[in-house]
């Protein structure tokens, strides 16, 4: 499995206390089971840490927290939210832990000071998300939720920031990168982070954060973090650069070797397979990641395959493939 990570070491200031004005986006995918983050900030700082291990950390397969504003390094609130999922609580569930057991040691343990984004997998792999924004963060301020999300931001130029970032999230085709990559781009203009508007930047710092449901803690699927920037160089666009040199690097994927069709359907659909790739399940989910239909194989030597489709009402579906070669997510539409 190709994995890329791109970390960039800077060593700043104290880490006793430290103030992540920030925006950023956490998400699942439900069809591939892969979490992820990005986001970005206009501190001149990261106290030694690089911005993604300061407000982000995910439980590969299950979920993952962003906690930003006031935060003391180490965050040792994004630490206890992440014992408390893997102790089984619910977004909403560990939200309500935080606000009752703040434990970062400056602010007075306020937790009207912090802001969060968390998002997860329940027990049938279906999504949830849950915010906070406490009110002595600073203005603009706002957390977003969807199906499968958590935008947050805070110190913002305006609410476009975050529209910018949901639109573009719930618009872009593709992986659960390109969607963060996408999302990111939205709050790329000068002063997303108000504190950068002067610089004519939306940020000085940035990253994304991608793992796949079986990608050990440790070894994430992608991670990209650029550094503190010179004022002026957008950190934006560098992150998008090394995402397109990640993706160009890419060797042939499994889902050039498959084909869908009719797309859109009216009735049933039809998986083609190349002679190399072996089939040994496939899964249709709904656009909110519930899984409608899922078919395990036993005719190995079949090239092509008919997937059901005549008893699904109007709308977008995807089917994930998994083959022995990989994985592949295909979007269809039932008209």
């Amino acid at each position: 499995m190709k994995k890329l990570t791109v970390l960039f070491f800077v060593f700043l200031l104290s880490t006793m206390g430290f103030g992540q004005d920030t925006f950023s986006i956490i998400a699942v995918d439900p069809v591939t089971g892969e979490i992820g983050s990005a986001g970005a900030t206009c501190i001149s700082s990261t106290g030694g840490s690089n911005i993604a291990d300061i407000i982000t950390d995910i439980i590969p397969g299950q979920g993952g927290v962003n906690s930003q504003a006031y935060v003391c390094i180490p965050n040792i609130n994004l630490q206890n939210a992440i014992l408390q999922m893997e102790a089984g609580l619910s977004p909403s569930e560990i939200i309500d832990y935080l606000m009752a057991n703040d434990a970062c040691n400056s602010q007075n343990f306020d937790p009207n000071y912090r802001q969060y984004g968390i998002v997860d997998l329940d027990e049938n792999g279906d999504p949830r998300a849950a915010g906070w924004t406490g009110s002595m963060t600073d203005d603009y301020k706002e957390d977003r939720q969807g199906a499968t999300f958590s935008i947050q931001g805070n110190i913002l130029l305006n609410p476009s920031v975050i529209d910018q970032m949901e639109a573009n999230f719930n618009t872009t085709s593709g992986t659960l990168a390109d969607k963060l990559m996408a999302a990111l781009q939205g709050a790329n203009f000068p002063g997303a982070d108000s504190r950068c508007l002067a610089n004519g930047t939306s940020s000085r710092t940035a990253y994304l954060l991608v793992y796949k449901a079986d990608d050990d803690p440790n070894d994430p699927y992608i991670k990209i973090v650029v550094p503190v920037q010179a004022v002026g160089t957008e950190p934006i666009d560098i992150l998008q650069d090394l995402y397109d040199a990640f993706l160009s690097i890419s060797e042939p994927t499994v889902k050039s070797k498959l084909q869908l069709f009719p797309n859109p359907t009216n009735n049933n659909l039809t998986l083609a397979l190349d002679p190399s790739v072996t089939l040994t399940a496939y899964e249709v989910y709904d656009i909110t990641g519930k899984r409608l239909i899922k078919h395990t194989s036993h005719e190995m030597n079949y090239r092509r395959y008919q997937v059901s489709a005549a008893n699904l009402q109007s709308g977008v579906y995807f089917l994930k493939v998994t083959t022995e070669q990989g994985e592949a997510t295909f979007k269809f539409v039932k008209q």
